[in-house]
Order: structure tokens, then sequence, then C-alpha cells
């Protein structure tokens, strides 16, 4: 019997796996309506995934806009795109061969590695264990359970002293599919102790402030990808009344609520919830930064991809009351990130830089009094989307260091 369950559950999970032979990934380039509209239209008849903007409601003139077309659906889009003749290429030939080659580095190997995408147990693994061996530096904070009840942990990095520090707070993994977005988290924390007591600048920064690091914000998700869908984005809460799983955890803080650039439809990948922290996931982090908000002045935000350094707004147009300040400090971040490989990044305002989108926790967390708030974009452009091979898990995270660094001693020297 056991062994007949045992298959039985074997036979699930195989179903559960989505597969993407034959999908290929488009970059459009819409220069008239009847082009915006041509790409509406398409999104409504069929099932298409939207990487760049995240949604159809997002395109507009002159933006390239980059969509996953299921194999079955080639051949109409193919006819479709030719017709309206416009300009289109296509970025991702297989995207189930392009999963595959993103593990370029090999086998999978079973312990962490910080040159890998490491799936959640063992990346919770890792957090148990790199507290436990820098005792002295880190601590690990329990912050609430996610929807299907994993352990959220924050860990708090810098020199016990005994009395209240000055905070930085970092997450990562909030869309589930942005892999690079954890990956750099752990290589920010293995920075952190391996340099602390040689490196000047992160010496001094430990020492006067700690930095708090969420490694996955989206850990159900981001599992939910590890284990049947590479493609997946949103949390993975469930309700009654609706077959639609989950809400975008960027679009569910109260920023703006559910209005540009986000869904109130359940199944779009952009649904903003049923009400603002309507996700476990979201209000656990919301109601920890609210706890420490005298203390915490910078938020750092890490997703994937599009290499853009954003900060407030995304749910309107207007200038932060900092914009300035903020455009500074992004611009001289974003030049020590482009010191070391020469990838280069746009920065700006996110509405206006990248296109509106309500509801982010960057604009959640300026509003509430974090005055230095960032969303980071990492690699690449396009070429690999969110299937970024391992090969260049390090030489992004090395250069992106620089530039979290760059606004961590800002921020040091400029304490509100």
């Amino acid at each position: 019997m056991k062994f007949l369950l045992l298959l039985g559950l074997v036979a699930v999970a195989l179903a559960e796996n989505t597969h993407f032979e034959g999908d290929k990934v488009f970059r459009l380039k819409p220069v008239l309506e009847e082009h915006v509209s041509l790409i509406k239209e398409l999104a409504d008849s069929m099932e298409v995934d939207f990487w760049r903007p995240e949604s159809p409601q997002l395109v507009t003139i002159d933006i390239d806009v980059d969509i996953r077309v299921p194999a079955l659906y080639l051949d109409m889009v193919s006819t479709r795109l030719h017709q309206s003749d416009m300009e289109h290429e296509v970025l991702i030939e297989d995207l189930e061969e392009a999963v595959k080659r993103e593990r370029d580095s090999g086998p999978t190997p079973r312990a962490h590695s910080y040159t890998r995408y490491n799936n959640w147990d063992t990346i919770n693994s890792w957090m148990n264990s790199i507290t436990s061996s820098n005792s002295d530096l880190i601590s690990k904070m329990f912050i609430g359970n996610t929807y299907e009840g994993r352990p959220m942990n924050v860990l708090k990095i810098g020199r016990k002293t005994g009395s209240g520090k000055n905070a930085i707070f970092m997450d990562c993994g909030i869309h589930a599919r942005e892999w690079i977005s954890p990956a750099f988290c752990q290589w920010f924390v293995k920075e952190a102790v391996s340099t602390y007591g040689s490196d000047p600048q992160m010496t001094s920064l430990l020492d006067q402030m700690d930095v708090y690091v969420l490694p996955v914000i989206n850990i159900d998700g981001y599992q939910y990808t590890h284990t049947s869908n590479r493609m997946w984005r949103k949390t993975r809460s469930r309700k009654s009344g609706t077959s639609c799983i989950g809400a975008d955890p960027n679009r569910n803080f109260n920023a703006g609520w559910c209005t540009l650039g986000a869904s109130s439809n359940p199944c779009s990948d952009t649904f903003c919830g049923y009400s603002p922290e309507s996700e476990i996931e979201v209000k656990n982090v919301a109601d920890f930064i609210r706890k420490n908000k005298g203390i915490i002045k910078a938020y750092l935000t890490i997703h994937s991809y599009s290499q853009l350094l954003l900060f407030p707004y995304s749910y309107t147009y207007e200038l932060a009351a900092d914009h300035s300040e903020l455009m500074k400090v992004a611009e001289g971040a974003s030049s020590a990130l482009r010191s070391l490989y020469g990838t280069r990044y746009t920065s700006g305002p996110g509405a206006t830089t990248i296109y509106p989108a309500a509801g982010g926790s960057d604009d959640w967390a300026y509003d509430l009094g974090v005055k230095y708030s960032y969303t980071f974009e990492l690699r690449d452009t396009g070429r690999y989307g969110f299937l970024l091979p391992e090969s260049q898990i390090q030489p992004t995270c090395e250069e992106t260091m620089l530039a979290v660094k760059y606004i961590a001693a800002y921020v040091q020297k400029n304490i509100y």
C-alpha cells in the first residue's frame, strides 16, 4: 500500500512539473498604437508570459516588450507579428534548453555554494550554519511563517555593542523566478563576515550599523520554481472561490495599492492581492520594518532583470521630496558598480525609468520614513532574462557589492 502511495505521489510531482520545450522569448518593439493593441490582443487571446514589462497593461509605444510565447501559439504569433510589420527579435530560441543551460557550472552539489542557485532547504541550512559559526557577528531573528508554513528569518549582521544601532534592511527573492536575487543576499552575508576586520569600509559599517538581511521573501514561490515551475513569479497563497494561486508581493504593499501598474485579477502575474498586506510574507516584512522604523535608515530590495537602480516613486509620476539626493546616490552607486566589469546601469525613479507599478516595497518604505530606499534590477538586459547562467553569479555579485557598499557608506555618513 505504501509503495502504491509513493508511486502516486511521484506521479503527481511529475505531472505538476512544467516544461518549456519549444517556447520562445521574443523582444517586441512597438512604435505605433496598432502595435500596442496587437500585443494586448495576443495577451487576451492566449497564455503569454510577460517578462518585461510585467503585464500587458504596462505596454506603451517605444518600450521593449519581452514575452515568452508557448510553443503551441508560435505559428499564430509569428504570423501576426509579420503581418503587423512590428520590429521584433527572438531572445531565447528554446526556453527548456535555456533552463538547462542556466546550470552551466556542472551538476548541482548537495552542499551550499555561493556560485550556484541553491534551493530553499539548502539556503535555510546555510542560514543556521553561518549564524552559529559567526555568532559574534550574526544573529537570526524569526519574523513569522510563510503561507505554506516555512519560517522567515532575518539575519542581523553587525558587531554586538549592547546598545541600539542604526540599520540597513535588505531583502531578496520577492519575485520567485528571479534567482540571481537570493544569490546576491547570500553573497553579501559571506562578504560581510569574511571581510570584517580586514576591509576598513565593511568593518566601519558593521561597527557602527547593523545590516538586516532577508535572503528570500517569497520562500514558497521560490521553492516552487525549484520543484515545479521555473517561471513562477507570485506567492503561493490560495483563496476559496478562485483556482488562481498567489499574488505579486511587490504589488501588495500599501503604497498607492492596486492603482497604476497593478491588476485586480487574481490570475494576473501582477495581482495586487485582496487587500494591502494580504500576503502573509508581505505583512511579516512590513511589521518588522514598522517595528524598527526608528533605526532603519536605508531599505534595499534586490530584483532582476534590466540593470537598473530605481528609487521612489513607482506608484506616481510625482518626484520624491528627496529626489535630487536619491538620484545623486544612485548615480554614484551605479558608477561604482560599472568600475569593475563595465556593466552599465540606468538610475532614476521607478515610474519614469521603467514603468509605473503601485504597491511596491521601496515606495512603501520611503513613505514610512526610510529615506534611502532603492530597488536593484540586476543583470542582464534580456539575453538570458530570468535565466542568468550560474557562471555569471560571481561577477554579478561582485559588482553589485560595490554599489551596495557605496550606498551603505553614504547612509553611514548621512544619518538623519
